[in-house]
């Protein structure tokens, strides 16, 4: 085989060189026309519409706002708040662009000159140190429509949608607002979703107020949030942000100086504290506002719906909700609660585990019956039952077996109350046939059998644990209101049912506007709001009769009547009584003297109660005044014992109504959110006010009158005025206060109404509930900040008064005691115990005999109050 010469080697290569380079040629344009298919179909697959594009989805958090404006809360399931880019720092700015896209603003979406680099550097040379070609853009259309980053050919096609949509991204958005989107999206760890909310979260701080080593942290972390989480990984997230500050320097953002002082600062995050929704204040509040805007408000046909037609939702949708708390009211309420309440609790620990040395839960008299026994024992396995502990150890041990034998009959949904019946063969009567035999198919089952053998351990290990003590935290009043102690989980459901609850609202009676909430002692251990709670009112409600008496018939203050013993008898006038009713006074004692009515509201002597009922004739009319003053009569009994207090209603249902007496008889609807905003500022919700008269201006100011008699004064800078009420067996204590610039109605007592005092001396509502009021409203008069009148006076009716006044002018022999001479004195004392109801509406509330035995007063004439 003859050799080739140097010329045909020549052409050969020649040869070979130019089909190499035509197949080179060829690929790259098979390679141009495959991108341009690829964009095409690309472009006609799963990419987001114009819609998307222009309206990303986005879950933002629910925003509540003070009545200063400055935020209470905010409601979420990722907790974001978008910023405007001119709300941005410069810091975040310049940090971001420096860092991820230093020709982010000469750049059309894909960065061209980076991919270069990219193919060249990286896939070429393999040096992995040139960086990335992925453009802001790039990554905002990966945050915001192809997902988390996938492997191989998915992970090409998730890169050209990136291209495709960034491209679309930069058509529809100026940059600045892609920045914005970018960091207002980007997860940053720790419900921390967004820039803003991160910066609160990390450096308990606005993010606006960023220093640049701040800011160059958080933008370190956009790389991998993970990887540099500062919280588990310093090292790294320092080394990050070095980084991150050097970019900085290179684009002249950072002087040599500046960049070598900062590089050096350990990072800072001492103030780092995680968002939650039950922080910050007006916890029940905020609380009870949620299930009021997603159960009531939203769905209602009052407010807007999204443009599908359904409605906002609080935890996704960025609502801005403004109400009208007041953030220095509510703070000094939520203070004065945390002193008020210690003392009350630590009078209660007193009296049961020093003097009667007992425990409630124990605690039985002659009168306890056996009904009441039986339901405190039902109280606790219901309790352990709605318990988390309980919750997981049940998932954990009936899970899987429930779920098997669920799968194997249809419609069969277990729960413990039917395990057990189907255990035990006993159903209820109230279970139809086709229940009966759903259940009777279940028993049949094999699994049945698996499911009774689980239940049966499952139990065996609830009764074990439960009462093996542990270490836990449990409330306590101190700096963190919670305390480390070891106790039996059963002992801590115990525990924690015996502890003091208050409600309480201030309201503005001009306006109706609730200005501070208080729902109960700690939200985290005790969620039941008790202003949404009915309990029975004592003699809060007795202004109500004398208002109406006072309305209808003109009657003084001053006009005497007899302490004697009082018959309604049965079929007389429109009570509608089967048998004939005397109430007793409270002691059991009258004094068979002439009292004016103002004392007898002081004391709320019963007798003169039923006197005042007698001479209306019927309930209808104290029915009426109420519902003009915002109660629901259904809630009223239509029979007489209402002039005793035998009504069960709400703080708020209390509160509201006596806004009547503090607004020269207009009677003022709480309100609570004045309007509602969609993220965009639309409005999409108003609360109008609702001011309706209720009592003539001359009656009403006389009611005035004889509340700030019945007050004691209770040594304020404020005209002052006000009821105190205490139930039978001291379960619960009220007082409701009046000044001209606010209404302040308070409850304390018990979860239960066993949980209680048993003297009046320490269970009655001047010692219970009244302090509370007297403290809230002194801190609120001794700020100046505070936006209310301490030398506000109520309304006077203009001209001469037909009822009168001046009391002073009879020398009648009242039993007043010298409390009405002291208007600084607050120690008044009341109960508004009552017996005999015709009804038999209060036979489950009765007198403790043996403990009332066991009080010493020295006051013979006392009938309560």
């Amino acid at each position: 085989m003859s050799r080739l010469t140097p010329q045909q080697m020549r052409n050969e290569r020649m040869v070979l060189y130019q089909y190499i380079v035509r197949w080179m040629w060829r690929l790259l344009l098979f390679g141009i026309l495959a991108t341009i298919l690829t964009f095409f179909l690309l472009s006609f697959s799963d990419l987001p519409d114009t819609e998307e594009l222009e309206n990303p989805k986005s879950e933002e958090a629910s925003q509540v706002f003070a009545a200063d404006g400055n935020v209470l809360g905010r409601y979420f399931i990722e907790n974001r708040v978008p910023v405007d880019f001119d709300e941005l720092s410069p810091y975040i700015e310049q940090a971001l662009v420096s860092t991820e896209d230093e020709r982010y603003y000469s750049h059309s979406g894909i960065d061209f000159r980076a991919l270069g680099r990219v193919f060249f550097k990286t896939i070429l040379m393999a040096d992995r140190s040139s960086g990335g070609a992925s453009t802001i853009t790039q990554q905002l259309a990966k945050l915001l429509f192809t997902g988390p980053k996938g492997s191989g050919l998915t992970r090409v096609v998730q890169k050209l949608k990136e291209w495709i949509i960034a491209v679309q991204l930069e058509r529809k958005y100026t940059k600045e607002e892609i920045i914005a989107m970018y960091l207002n999206k980007f997860d940053f760890l720790y419900d921390s979703y967004g820039i803003k909310a991160a910066s609160e979260t990390y450096f308990a701080k606005s993010q606006d107020s960023l220093n640049v080593q701040e800011a160059a942290m958080l933008v370190g972390m956009l790389n991998n949030p993970s990887l540099f989480n500062p919280k588990r990984k310093m090292a790294l997230a320092e080394q990050r942000r070095s980084i991150v500050l050097n970019q900085m320097r290179k684009n002249g953002i950072l002087t040599e100086t500046a960049y070598d002082s900062l590089k050096v600062l350990p990072i800072d995050i001492s103030n780092f504290k995680r968002k939650t929704h039950t922080q910050g204040l007006a916890q029940y509040f905020r609380s009870e506002l949620a299930k009021e805007l997603m159960y009531r408000i939203l769905p209602s046909d009052d407010a807007r719906k999204k443009s599908d037609g359904t409605p906002f939702n609080i935890y996704k949708d960025g609502l801005r909700i403004y109400t009208t708390i007041d953030p220095v009211m509510q703070q000094y309420a939520e203070e004065a609660v945390a002193e008020h309440m210690a003392a009350v609790q630590q009078r209660f620990w007193n009296l049961w585990n020093k003097r009667m040395k007992i425990s409630p839960w124990d605690y039985k008299n002659n009168d306890t019956t056996p009904e009441e026994l039986a339901y405190r024992k039902r109280k606790i396995n219901q309790m352990v039952r709605s318990s988390e502990r309980y919750a997981t150890m049940r998932d954990q041990f009936m899970g899987t077996v429930e779920n098997d034998l669920e799968n194997e009959v249809e419609g069969l949904r277990l729960s413990d109350a039917n395990i057990s019946w189907m255990i035990k063969e006993e159903f209820p009567k109230d279970i139809d046939a086709s229940e009966r035999a759903r259940y009777r198919r279940a028993m049949q089952k094999e699994q049945w059998n698996k499911v009774k053998k689980q239940w049966l351990a499952f139990q065996k290990e609830v009764e074990k644990v439960f009462n093996e003590p542990v270490q836990m935290k449990v409330f306590d009043y101190n700096d963190t209101m919670e305390k480390d102690t070891v106790m039996t989980p059963l002992d801590s459901l115990k525990y924690h049912h015996l502890i003091m609850q208050i409600g309480s609202l201030a309201i503005d009676p001009k306006t109706g506007y609730v200005k501070a909430w208080i729902g109960g002692v700690n939200h985290k251990y005790f969620a039941l709001d008790h202003t949404r709670t009915n309990r029975q009112v004592g003699s809060t409600f007795k202004p109500f009769i004398y208002a109406t008496a006072i309305a209808q018939q003109g009657i003084s203050p001053c006009f005497e009547v007899l302490d004697v013993p009082r018959t309604i008898f049965a079929g007389s006038d429109n009570f509608h009584l089967i048998k004939d009713w005397t109430p007793q006074n409270s002691t059991g004692r009258y004094s068979y003297q002439s009292m004016q009515l103002r004392s007898a509201l002081k004391k709320s002597v019963n007798s003169v109660s039923v006197f005042l009922m007698q001479q209306l004739g019927s309930v209808q009319p104290v029915i009426d005044l109420l519902g003009n003053m915002g109660v629901d009569t259904k809630k009223i009994p239509e029979q007489p014992s209402i002039c005793l207090g035998a009504a069960d209603m709400t703080v708020m249902d209390m509160t509201g109504a006596y806004t009547t007496f503090a607004n020269n008889g207009y009677y003022s609807r709480p309100i609570y959110i004045t309007r509602i905003e969609d993220k965009n500022g639309r409005t999409i919700y108003v609360q109008e006010d609702q001011e309706r008269q209720a009592l003539q201006e001359e009656p009403n100011y006389v009611m005035v009158e004889m509340l700030k008699y019945a007050s004691g004064g209770m040594g304020l800078k404020s005209e002052v005025g006000g009821k105190t009420g205490t139930t039978n067996d001291y379960v619960d204590g009220w007082f409701m206060g009046i000044t001209p610039s606010l209404v302040v109605g308070t409850w304390v007592g018990g979860e239960d109404r066993w949980v209680r005092f048993l003297s009046l001396a320490e269970g009655q509502g001047s010692r219970m509930a009244k302090p509370f009021c007297k403290a809230f409203l002194k801190k609120v008069e001794n700020d100046p900040k505070a936006d209310y009148q301490a030398n506000a006076r109520f309304v006077k009716p203009g001209g001469d008064l037909s009822i009168g006044l001046d009391c002073s002018q009879y020398n009648q022999r009242d039993t007043d005691d010298d409390e009405a001479s002291d208007p600084g004195n607050d120690t008044d004392t009341d109960n508004d115990a009552f017996f005999e109801d015709p009804f038999g509406t209060n036979k489950n509330i009765k007198q403790d005999t043996s403990v009332k035995k066991k009080i010493v007063r020295g006051d013979e004439g006392f009938n309560g109050g």
